[in-house]
């Protein structure tokens, strides 16, 4: 149960928000509800979440996997739940997308794939454990550029989904509307 109501007074404001989220995703996002409650929150977190959504250099497979990697160390299931959906949606496989919480033991995954997951869980932990010898591993596959931008990928993925856990947000069923099934 989220420990910040989703629910608002009627408004303009709110039929606008909650619209565009219908259109866009099918449902009224949670985090975008609880974000709400503070409209300067809500459109910084509006403006980064756009300007994120337009990073182009990581090729979807691994920006897929190093997002999901992130919030399933987290334990955030709202971000797992809507993960699987937006990445579903980008064309990214889905046996890859499934078998994100036990990476390790997977027998899908690319060595160059098998990089980013460590990389995504040795950035989220507390503290982080980045090794020279991981960043070198990943520098074989990835441009700088590609590696800075797969690095704040995660990083942004480490405070959505610490947010949306710490507001109790979990999952909306995202998954069960594509293909991916269980």
């Amino acid at each position: 149960m989220a420990r910040i109501p989703l629910d608002h007074e009627p408004s303009l404001f709110l039929r606008i928000m909650t619209g565009y989220s219908r259109h866009k995703y099918g449902k009224v996002l949670d985090p975008g509800l609880a974000m709400m409650h503070n409209r300067r929150v809500l459109f910084a977190w509006l403006r980064h979440e756009t300007a994120v959504g337009k990073f182009r250099s990581v090729p979807p497979t691994l920006s897929a996997l190093a997002v999901m990697g992130a919030s399933a160390a987290v334990g955030c299931s709202w971000c797992m739940d809507f993960g699987y959906w937006e990445y579903h949606h980008q064309g990214v496989d889905p046996a890859k997308l499934r078998s994100v919480p036990q990476w390790r033991t997977a027998t899908v995954y690319n060595e160059a794939e098998r990089d980013v997951l460590e990389y995504a869980e040795a950035m989220t932990a507390t503290p982080p454990t980045v090794t020279d010898e991981l960043v070198d591993r990943l520098r074989q596959n990835l441009s700088p550029a590609q590696l800075a931008e797969l690095t704040y990928l995660i990083g942004v993925e480490n405070q959505r989904s610490r947010v949306n856990a710490a507001m109790g947000l979990t999952s909306q069923g995202f998954k069960e509307t594509c293909s991916i099934g269980g």
